[in-house]
């Protein structure tokens, strides 16, 4: 770990070029005489062979980067638009989604990633995403729900692998440009959620052009707007205008529901066509052991005060694709609306995505997550109050990117957190990263159908208030030395501090 400095996110270097002088780690360097540990300061001189590898790992990041956002251009676009043009078929099959995602985070990702090791897994696991595009063809519950599942098994390994490989080389990056690990998987985990975030602009201006063609105004009564928004209820077909009294395809034209699939099934299936090179380190855990190490990891203290942000992290995710956008966009503008909404949203998460990072190096670590809470409790108190209507078009786009500059404080700094304060157990910490946010998700999507938007804002509140005091909890610790240890230097479980035992 690094010192408390770089723990709080004080002083974090993160985005000082590489070629300019850093105080080095004192293991790390040498004397004028060559002797290791004097801790002279200076700029890290690198080889010819160090420079190949430097560019090999970034160019890597950039490529992994790539194939993620054509790939998420087509599965977040059509997953925003599930609730408003498939309904109830459509919220089961993210329910389905999830629930295989969760199996799967127990039993897959070692097991690929060590046979395949982390690319190559990422290549095959973007495969499994075509089979939903395809199924958006002809949207059935037989189709989407088996389709749904492969996506599930299939997407728990790929994203260990790439939480997993961006910890390992920002690792041996640190190294060879002489940079704190932190500071280094932190800008990673920035340089990919910036093209990641992206994928919600350019997959909703696809969705946007399509949906718009032919749309003619819709003259929404104050009756069918006071049920929308906080007052929503998936079957109160009074709520939802003309969009929600249609069938459970949203009443969209066939021909727009085939230009879009084929869109996003190419986009799906370029992904996984990415260059396979410059491995990380391969991975020796047995699927058991890594199972064990899952379960076995959750008794880790920061794991147990962490749970709660992990699954708020899901759920707001969920929130926003499944409910904002059929109780307030939908039901309020229309589902026509959706994209450009969303797109506000991803533009904004984008920004922010990279942004952030510098941003903790200048502020610290809790400033950025306490501004996301409070932002998401703004909106959240906001979409109870407020009653959405067309002439109100402004607040729309607003409140998706408040949304979206949230999301980009718990995508980047709780994936970033997880490297971090579990040096070491990179597989087994995000396995449970993925489990828990796919808790969140579950419950968003197996509520939207069944549940009314005012228990949803609860929930919502409940664990966002959880998760930022567990993170709270961690950080206060980490300020006063960090966790106990055992005579081994092994951190003290949870279960044994409470019977005592240390």
């Amino acid at each position: 770990m690094a010192d408390q400095a770089q723990k709080m996110g004080i002083n974090n270097p993160a985005f000082v070029p590489d070629g300019e002088p850093v105080q080095l780690p004192k293991h790390t360097q040498k004397d004028p005489d060559g002797i290791p540990g004097v801790g002279v300061a200076g700029p890290k001189i690198l080889t010819p062979a160090e420079k190949k590898e430097k560019f090999a790992i970034m160019k890597n990041i950039i490529i992994i980067s790539i194939a993620f956002t054509f790939l998420f251009t087509s599965y977040n676009s059509m997953a925003n638009l599930q609730s408003s043009i498939n309904k109830a078929t459509g919220t089961a099959a993210q329910t389905a989604l999830y629930a295989a995602f969760i199996f799967s985070c127990c039993f897959l990702p070692s097991w690929m990633i060590r046979r395949l090791r982390e690319k190559y897994t990422m290549a095959a696991c973007m495969l499994c995403y075509s089979t939903y595009m395809a199924a958006q063809f002809y949207p059935e519950l037989y189709t989407l729900v088996p389709t749904a599942v492969v996506v599930g098994l299939g997407a728990a390994p790929m994203w260990s692998a790439k939480c997993t490989y961006l910890t390992k080389v920002g690792t041996i990056y640190a190294d060879l440009v002489g940079v704190s690990s932190d500071v280094i998987i932190t800008r990673f985990f920035g340089i990919f959620f910036l093209f990641f975030q992206s994928t919600q602009v350019w997959g909703n201006v696809i969705s946007s052009t399509v949906l718009s063609v032919g749309v003619a105004d819709d003259n929404k009564t104050e009756d069918d707007l006071q049920g929308c928004g906080y007052h929503f209820c998936p079957w109160d077909t009074t709520g939802g205008g003309d969009d929600s009294s249609k069938n459970d395809t949203g009443g969209i034209p066939p021909w727009q529901r085939y230009t879009m699939s084929s869109i996003y099934l190419v986009f799906a299936l370029l992904s996984s066509f990415e260059k396979k090179n410059s491995e990380s380190p391969e991975s020796n855990e047995s699927t058991t052991k890594l199972l064990a190490n899952t379960f076995n990891h959750i008794r880790h203290p920061y794991q147990v005060f962490i749970i709660p942000i992990t699954i708020w992290s899901g759920l707001e995710q969920g929130f926003l694709g499944a409910d904002f956008t059929a109780a307030y966009v939908s039901c309020g503008l229309g589902v026509h609306m959706v994209g450009y909404v969303m797109i506000c949203y991803g533009l904004c998460d984008a920004v922010c995505s990279y942004s952030f990072t510098p941003l903790v190096k200048a502020v610290g670590r809790v400033p950025v997550f306490s501004m996301g809470a409070v932002i998401n409790l703004g909106v959240i108190i906001t979409l109870k109050y407020w009653t959405p209507r067309p002439d109100d078009l402004a607040v729309f786009f607003v409140l998706s990117g408040l949304w979206g500059v949230a999301d980009a404080v718990w995508q980047t700094q709780i994936n970033a957190l997880y490297g971090v304060i579990f040096p070491g157990e990179s597989e087994a910490a995000f396995s449970n990263y993925r489990l828990w946010e796919s808790t969140g998700f579950i419950i968003s999507y197996a509520c939207s159908t069944l549940v009314c938007i005012e228990p949803k804002i609860i929930i919502l509140l409940v664990f966002l208030v959880l998760g930022i005091l567990g993170y709270y909890a961690v950080e206060v610790l980490e300020r006063r030395g960090g966790l106990r240890k055992d005579g081994e230097g092994k951190v003290v479980y949870i279960d044994q501090l409470v019977s005592g035992k240390y």
